[in-house]
């Protein structure tokens, strides 16, 4: 199997609906945190898009996936921004509704040089998205070929939608985050679980820092549900357990900029490239180099790079050839499986 850059495989047969949110992020930026009710002089004011559906949506685009988008926001000007960002990246958008009862998802950040910030977010349209909603969009998951969502609208409408596009024969990947507990959630409609470090262990009601190894927090989220859980591991790739075993995908190194949206650009970039027809452990690796590139620049949406800029990163790391074939994974089995 080639590279993505020299792929033969047609790029468009990738058709990934996003079911997911939007949030319009209003930043601003501080000397320092401030204290209980002490008032501090900003700067740099400015809005960006936000939201982990809106991100992933981009992304996916930028990388030549057919993208539909099933959300809701509020009848107001950032609701319209977001609409117009769908129309630019070429996102079909039949099945974002707006809705007169809530405002646009919005998140207030405040962030120091240091890298510090305080974060209030109010998920406003975000939490109205339903049965209603998946009942519309049913003609549009059919069409595609992976299902990606999220944990910023509400659980059983993410769960649900998963249900259906089982039904209609697409491949299925949640993304639990915001972290929540899931013990008592039940996951057999998500083909692949994609948490980071934390999101892992607090899906199994687990401090964030426990110290138990990724790979046995694999095996316990696959004891809800799931097919297979890909753990996010930042600058150490990505670790793929399943009931055979755990395969550790590296990452490649770049300058970090900035790491926000990173896991939403890798979320991207494994629909896309298992919407192609990679293999897992391939889609992985590409995801890995999407999200790699995403840190080389500052927010999310800007942040996001075009296909060729992702296929010369994978197409050259780690084997100079691009062969994927050459390339070298660590997988260990479980005894009895």
């Amino acid at each position: 199997m080639g590279n993505a850059g020299t792929d033969a495989r047609d790029n468009s047969a990738a058709r990934v609906l996003v079911i997911g949110s939007y949030a319009i992020a209003l930043v601003m930026d501080v000397d320092r945190l401030p204290r209980e009710g002490e008032t501090l002089l900003a700067r740099n004011f400015r809005h960006t898009y936000g939201g982990k559906g809106s991100d992933m949506a981009v992304q996916a685009a930028r990388l030549g996936a057919k993208v539909h988008f099933v959300g809701c926001v509020g009848d107001d000007d950032y609701g319209r921004d977001f609409a117009a960002l769908l129309a630019r990246e070429g996102i079909h958008a039949a099945n974002l509704r707006v809705s007169a009862e809530r405002a646009t998802g919005a998140g207030f950040i405040i962030k120091t040089p240091g890298g510090a910030n305080m974060i209030t977010v109010d998920m406003g349209a975000n939490e109205l998205l339903g049965p209603a909603d998946l009942a519309a969009a049913d003609e549009a998951i059919a069409r595609c070929t992976v299902l990606l969502a999220q944990l910023e609208i509400p659980l059983p409408t993410a769960l649900e939608a998963a249900r259906i596009a089982r039904g209609h024969g697409l491949r299925t990947i949640l993304n639990p985050a915001p972290a929540r507990d899931l013990r008592a959630v039940d996951l057999s409609d998500i083909d692949i679980l994609t948490p980071n470090e934390t999101e892992a262990r607090v899906g199994l009601g687990l401090a964030p820092d426990d110290p138990t190894a990724d790979e046995e927090i694999g095996r316990r989220l696959l004891d809800r549900g799931c097919g297979t859980v890909v753990l996010t591991l930042g600058e150490r790739g990505a670790l793929i357990v399943d009931a055979a075993g755990a395969t550790a995908v590296p990452a490649p190194a770049v300058n970090v900029a900035d790491t926000t949206g990173a896991g939403d650009a890798f979320n991207a970039g494994l629909a896309t490239a298992l919407g192609e027809g990679r293999s897992l452990e391939e889609a992985v690796a590409y995801a890995n180099a999407t999200a790699a590139l995403s840190c080389t620049k500052a927010e999310t949406v800007p942040s996001y790079h075009q296909r060729g800029d992702v296929d010369r990163l994978f197409g050259r790391w780690p084997d100079p050839e691009g062969s994927w074939q050459g390339r070298d994974l660590k997988r260990s089995r479980q005894v009895g499986v």
